[in-house]
């Protein structure tokens, strides 16, 4: 998808505003003197005001060449990249060109040639040695989180379990929250698939807080199957606990609670992947570092653009809801993608700042 820089009328009257004035100049001054026909100027003169008036004429914020935006195939990525798209036109006035992308396979492309110029949901930790790699040949360069969190795994409730005063729950006073909700049974922790690396690390947590007599660990054959066992539960206001990740559609389509999960510990959480852990102990979920990358050459070149993408960190509940609408029928990445900048300018303008 392309975008036009400017309309044909505005561009027309930026390139050719200066040259005129200055040929009309000439001209009524060759008419002003005794009838005789206008000499034309020396060419060394003509060169002078040409390029004075191509130095008059300011560089397109984002360059004369469109700029490409990698949209990569899962969907809270696809809709960043038609949102900056989008942004980027309004406010800059850019030419943006939205290509197909891959994780490693971009993050390769923009470390060897700087194509494309953007990546908007960049999850390096997966592809650190590809990163690495990148930053080292000082291709490419992290303009910002893409997110305001580092936290995209946890456990959750459902809200009516939570209580009303707006506490966050912990994860290490759940025994006694579940002793509240079921006091003479077990209560269903809808855990991932178990050929998922969760599915091992959610048993070792239900381990290692103890609450293998509390807790019945579901483990659904796939993806489908987790969503309609939530969904079934939070319809019979059943109590139960549950593994997910963000950005999700269904924390924003049903009222959860996330669990405070403590801090993260890195050698509790290398035990807690492992099948034999001699030595359990809680831990939080690994962070993940997700970034908007920029070639380098976009803050050399285009610094109104990197500074955008430097303030371009969305919240996680705000992309939970868009994912929302996008499930809704009939929608599509370019219609929610349509909604959030004809209503949440709010958001957008604060990334683009001053503007051009």
């Amino acid at each position: 998808m392309t975008f036009p820089v400017l309309p044909a009328l505005c561009a027309a009257l930026l390139l050719g505003c200066q040259p005129a004035v200055a040929q009309l100049t000439v001209l009524d001054q060759a008419q002003d003197e005794a009838g005789r026909p206008a000499a034309a100027p020396p060419a060394a003169a003509a060169a002078t005001e040409e390029e004075a008036a191509e130095a008059a004429v300011p560089a397109p914020p984002c360059g004369t060449a469109p700029l490409s935006i990698a949209r990569m195939s899962w969907s809270s990525a696809a809709l960043l990249s038609e949102i900056h798209a989008r942004v980027l036109h309004e406010a800059f006035g850019c030419t943006v060109s939205v290509i197909p992308g891959d994780l490693a396979a971009t993050a390769s492309s923009m470390g060897s040639t700087g194509q494309p110029a953007v990546a908007p949901e960049m999850w390096v930790t997966r592809i650190a040695d590809v990163w690495n790699g990148a930053i080292e040949g000082q291709m490419v360069r992290s303009a910002a989180p893409a997110y305001g969190d580092t936290s995209f795994e946890g456990w959750y409730l459902p809200a009516y379990m939570a209580g009303a005063n707006g506490a966050r729950p912990a994860a290490a006073g759940l025994a006694a929250l579940l002793a509240e909700a079921a006091p003479e049974g077990r209560v269903r922790f809808i855990s991932c698939p178990i050929d998922w690396a969760c599915s091992l690390i959610n048993r070792n947590l239900v381990a290692a807080y103890g609450l293998e007599g509390q807790l019945e660990i579901v483990e659904p054959a796939n993806r489908f199957e987790m969503d309609s066992l939530i969904g079934e539960a939070v319809n019979r206001r059943e109590p139960f606990v549950f593994y997910y990740w963000q950005p999700n559609a269904i924390l924003a389509q049903l009222d959860f609670v996330a669990l405070d999960m403590g801090a993260y510990d890195e050698t509790a959480a290398k035990c807690l992947a492992e099948r034999a852990c001699a030595n359990l102990q809680v831990s939080a979920f690994p962070p993940e570092m997700v970034v908007t990358a920029l070639a380098d050459r976009v803050f050399a070149e285009m610094p109104l653009i990197a500074g955008y993408f430097q303030r371009a960190t969305l919240d996680l509940a705000v992309m939970d809801g868009l994912l929302a609408r996008l499930n809704e029928p009939g929608a599509s990445v370019e219609s929610v993608a349509d909604g959030f900048v004809a209503e949440q300018a709010a958001i957008w303008q604060r990334w683009v700042g001053s503007g051009p």
